[in-house]
């Protein structure tokens, strides 16, 4: 008789042993996780990412925004990769149209 023996009942462990899990409950714990992952990580950003996008496709000479390093000033000149922006009087400077990072309403740089 071995240790084992006195742990465990061989009966019992044939029993336990003839059961077969469900493959499905084994992988539910990772679906739930990707699922969870998904609607709270990977749908918003996609969202943020979509917003941006749009945001970029509308830029239009003369409207004021601010860059991601946190000038403000009105487009000047438009290509396809650069944007040329005023942010003082004669003074430009050329960004990355990406480094957009928000649309001032007309009129809040005379404001400020």
């Amino acid at each position: 008789m071995s240790l084992l023996d006195i742990l465990v009942s061989p009966a019992a462990a044939q029993a336990a042993g003839a059961a077969q899990p469900n493959p499905l409950m084994s992988l539910l714990p990772l679906i739930i996780l990707f699922v969870v992952f998904w609607f709270l990580l990977l749908r918003p950003q996609m969202k943020r990412a979509k917003e941006h996008r749009e945001l970029l496709s509308k830029l239009q000479k003369g409207d004021e925004v601010v860059t991601s390093g946190g000038m403000a000033g009105r487009i000047e000149d438009l290509s396809d990769s650069f944007v040329t922006v005023e942010v003082a009087d004669k003074v430009s400077v050329k960004v990355q149209r990406g480094a957009i990072t928000a649309v001032l309403p007309k009129g809040t740089l005379k404001s400020a």
